[in-house]
């Protein structure tokens, strides 16, 4: 049986780990909030763009020219490039586990092509560097504090391999926010871009007047679209890092706050134990000596 002094020992060290738990939980919470404004705000100009896009591209299929757009080109998908959202540290549940299982996943499915990957994030790059995966690049730090600039750069790498047909599609997989307990494994693809005839019907039919030839404005519009998906993805993944590091530490902070229950009432029933074995022992020294 352990003594007091382990017991006070350990009880201590989790009093410790519960402060620690709770304040990343209050830090994850100011910054979740942050992150969902940012999430909020960027939905409707993504709709809005897809809707602009849809209307574009129903106008330019008159034109034989829009055809011949190399980010609207289908190719056999011999040749593809995973762009992998993770977290760049840990204490937030299985957010990393789900988007590295889901990248094993998504290779696995596709036993007949090369899978490359485009790694954001510090968890995703550790784990497949160490197994040696093809990797074209890695960028940590961009959750932190993402950046337009930052995933465009990405995103333009990307377009450039793509146009070059070093590559034959495009995937982002990363952890779409849906509220504060509930993140969704989203596995899109950005490249050939979809177009025109589901987007447009859903759209509906609008009659633009253009300045310029709808085939010149898709050639300007359509990597503007891939680098807005890319940047939307990597908030919405910041959005959904935070969320399940601030419901992680709230049921580590609960379970700190039950062991510590559970240890104070058992070392209460020690240290009545002692207290009873000394009483016996008086008593029983001064019955002998009688």
């Amino acid at each position: 049986m352990p003594s007091l002094v382990d017991i006070r020992r350990r009880i201590r060290s989790v009093r410790n780990t519960q402060q620690i738990t709770k304040a990343m939980k209050m830090v994850s919470a100011a910054k979740l909030r942050r992150a969902q404004d940012r999430v909020i705000q960027s939905r409707p100009y993504a709709v809005m763009l897809r809707s602009v896009l849809a209307n574009v591209a129903a106008a330019a299929a008159l034109d034989d020219q829009a055809g011949q757009n190399e980010l609207l080109a289908r190719r056999e998908e011999k040749n593809i490039l995973l762009v992998l959202i993770s977290g760049d540290k840990g204490l937030a549940g299985a957010f990393n586990t789900n988007v590295i299982k889901g990248a094993q996943r998504f290779i696995v499915e596709r036993p007949g092509a090369t899978v490359r990957l485009e790694l954001i994030g510090r968890k995703g790059r550790d784990f497949f560097r160490k197994r040696r995966a093809a990797i074209t690049g890695d960028s940590i730090g961009l959750a932190n504090k993402p950046a337009y600039a930052d995933t465009a750069a990405i995103a333009r790498k990307v377009i450039d391999l793509y146009r070059r047909a070093e590559i034959d599609a495009v995937y982002i997989l990363y952890n779409e926010f849906k509220s504060v307990v509930a993140q969704k494994l989203t596995v899109a693809r950005v490249l050939p871009v979809e177009m025109p005839s589901e987007l447009a019907a859903k759209a509906g039919p609008v009659d633009y007047i253009f300045e310029q030839p709808p085939a010149a404005m898709l050639e300007v519009l359509l990597p503007r679209y891939v680098e807005m998906e890319f940047f939307r993805a990597l908030i919405e993944s910041a959005a959904a890092e935070h969320a399940a590091r601030m419901t992680a530490m709230e049921a580590a902070t609960s379970n700190a706050a039950e062991m510590i229950d559970k240890l104070t009432l058992f070392m209460n029933r020690v240290r009545q134990a002692s207290i009873t074995k000394e009483i016996i022992e008086v008593v029983s020294g001064a019955a002998a000596a009688s």
